[in-house]
């Protein structure tokens, strides 16, 4: 199941907060490490740590 986009503000410190069901839907859960990179403008990547670390090591890029 897919939700709809939510929007979100960043805040005056420069936090976002994530609904617990996007995570959810992502298979994370609260205190997950997530590696966080920008990729290309207006667009921020959050990456389970072990998956971007794997991807790291095998392919030499996050993505």
């Amino acid at each position: 199941m897919l939700r709809e986009p939510i929007q979100l503000t960043i805040g005056e410190d420069g936090t976002v907060a994530l609904p617990l069901g996007v995570l959810a839907e992502a298979g994370l859960s609260p205190g997950s490490s997530v590696l966080a990179f920008s990729n290309g403008d207006g667009r921020i990547v959050l990456r389970r740590e072990e998956d971007a670390t794997e991807d790291l090591i095998q392919f030499g890029r996050l993505d």
